[in-house]
């Protein structure tokens, strides 16, 4: 990697943007505008954008106009970054770059900071190429802030731009190739959606002595509340959240299959048994096919050092769902939130905040032309060719995107299980970020 470029890609790594964070929204804009003027120096005329409601990190839109009927070509990615914590867990600093080895360790070095401007790094190299001088197409860029939290500001703008989004063409850097760097073309997404679930019992902590086995306990309801919405075998066992599921074709099945990794592998990946979800199901349907209701965290009552004998007042939990096409988010949570009512223990007080409805998940046709001319720009950078993915996890703007647009998404990334994205130690290595700068070089000068 050239000086110039590590030392632009460390300076983005070093904005503090937790696009999730109020506290961080300084951060946030000032790497929305470091990130309009790197590319005004490529001739885009960037613009930061917010939305008519409320005040959250900026949406970057970038323009450069290219052969008056040429093909545009829109390229989305996001400069928010998850929280580092827990902070503890980190060799290095979060938000302070560290090469050891061929990786570079820091918060965002991959998702999706790294990814996306390793692609921006290759979207330079082609524009100063032979190949761009007379017939450059129009480039639209979007980067936003929100991404890992649920893209609302973009999500709240994105129809109302619909003739500045036109496009052709979407590509996306932000997702993962297969096993040892296969090349991966990702033909669906999940959907997410997020909310809180809050239990309120007692009016303040009690003595656990003086008032255990009277008064109800939120921690203990709250526990048996998120379980209910599983059955013994995993399954979700939410009346109608299931209903109307597009099911895959036996092809995509066959497809999926070809690059998932086995169950040892995924336990030497997460150092545990892959067990969760419907453990009747393989892995390959649990993962690319199946929607999922998730806790992503509890928190209620004490856990400092030592003991503390109260019963809590109150209790929440955060869940996320993983949706598949065929569900949309407010029947989803239509769904979960009649389970909860329906479950709450006596003596509790049931309360959902916080609700982002995010968006639905989709598949794409493997048979599209766009397809078959990505396969072939990635054979020619990997012999071993590419495959396709229907990745597990979501990119919520993508789908709302690729209908406002009117643009056929090209979602290919480069990322690794080792990468650690989303945890502490997350990192990107140099091999990556020149496949992913390559790829972009390489697929505009096909388009």
């Amino acid at each position: 990697m050239e000086t110039a470029i590590q030392q632009d890609y460390f300076t983005l790594l070093r904005f503090q943007s937790v696009g999730a964070d109020p506290a961080k929204l300084r951060d946030c804009v000032s790497c929305a505008m470091w990130l309009k003027t790197w590319l005004a120096e490529l001739g885009f005329e960037g613009e930061l954008l917010q939305p008519e409601k409320g005040f959250a990190p900026p949406v970057l839109f970038a323009e450069r106009k290219g052969e008056a009927h040429g093909r545009t070509i829109l390229f989305y990615g996001h400069y928010d970054v998850q929280p580092p914590d827990p902070v503890d867990e980190w060799k290095t600093p979060p938000f302070e770059p560290a090469i050891v080895g061929d990786r570079v360790y820091c918060r965002g070095a991959q998702d999706d900071k790294g990814q996306f401007f390793a692609f921006l790094c290759g979207l330079k190299d082609y524009l100063a190429s032979d190949a761009a001088k007379n017939n450059a197409p129009n480039i639209k860029i979007v980067l936003e802030g929100q991404e890992e939290s649920g893209s609302g500001a973009l999500i709240q703008m994105a129809p109302s731009m619909r003739k500045r989004l036109a496009a052709d063409v979407m590509l996306v850097c932000d997702t993962a190739a297969a096993s040892d760097l296969q090349p991966a073309i990702v033909a669906g997404l999940r959907g997410v959606s997020h909310f809180t679930i809050r239990l309120d019992g007692p009016s303040r902590d009690l003595h656990s002595g003086e008032y255990g086995g009277v008064a109800p306990n939120p921690a203990q309801a709250i526990a048996g509340l998120v379980a209910s919405l599983h059955d013994a075998d995993g399954a979700i066992a939410v009346k109608g959240f299931m209903d109307g599921i597009e099911p895959p074709g036996d092809d995509e099945r066959a497809l999926a299959a070809q690059s998932t990794p086995s169950d040892e592998a995924f336990a030497a990946d997460i150092g545990c048994e892959p067990v969760g979800g419907d453990r009747r199901k393989p892995i390959v349907e649990r993962l690319s096919f199946m929607p999922t209701i998730e806790v992503n965290g509890i928190h209620s009552g004490y856990g400092g050092a030592g003991a503390k004998t109260v019963i809590p007042s109150s209790a929440i939990a955060k869940i996320s769902m993983r949706l598949v096409p065929g569900q949309s988010p407010q029947r989803a949570f239509n769904a979960v939130k009649a389970h909860l009512e329906e479950h709450t223990p006596p003596g509790m007080k049931l309360t959902l905040e916080d609700f982002n409805a995010g968006a639905g998940g989709f598949r794409l046709s493997v048979s599209s032309p766009l397809f078959r001319l990505a396969g072939i720009v990635l054979e020619e950078m990997d012999s071993r060719g590419s495959v396709f993915q229907w990745d597990g996890a979501s990119i919520p703007v993508v789908s709302i995107l690729k209908e406002v647009s009117g643009a056929s998404p090209l979602i290919v990334g480069w990322g690794q299980a080792e990468d650690r994205i989303h945890s502490p130690n997350e990192s990107y290595s140099f091999k990556q970020f020149s496949l992913a700068r390559t790829w972009a070089k390489a697929i505009l000068e096909a388009l």
